[in-house]
């Protein structure tokens, strides 16, 4: 059986192969969070998360909103087509507490 992979099933993997992503789009399924919180919650550098941001946002993963304040005020949401990974990270979840030991 010939079984070739689809082109948007190789892009999605690629999208979601870079590190970080995942636990990126996993954190803003709380909810908007500024650089620091995501920063300081999943232990990313600044420079690998404002790449890993940029090309999210690229994709329409996420959305930057600024807020004209004093200091300027700058939040990162998760778009509709975000949202819309979060059963397939939920699955991913499960399968990781049945079959995944943590690491020491």
């Amino acid at each position: 059986m010939d079984q070739t992979i689809c082109p948007r099933f190789e892009k999605a993997i690629s999208i979601m192969n870079k590190r970080w992503t995942t636990l990126i789009i996993f954190q803003l399924l709380e909810g908007s969070q500024r650089f620091c919180e995501i920063e300081s919650s999943i232990g990313v550098s600044g420079r690998v998360l404002s790449e890993r941001l940029k090309d999210l946002e690229k994709e329409g993963i996420v959305k930057r909103s600024v807020y004209d304040e004093t200091p300027v005020r700058i939040e990162y949401t998760l778009t509709k087509k975000g949202e819309s990974l979060k059963p397939a990270l939920d699955q991913i979840q499960k399968w990781a507490e049945t079959w995944v030991e943590p690491s020491e």
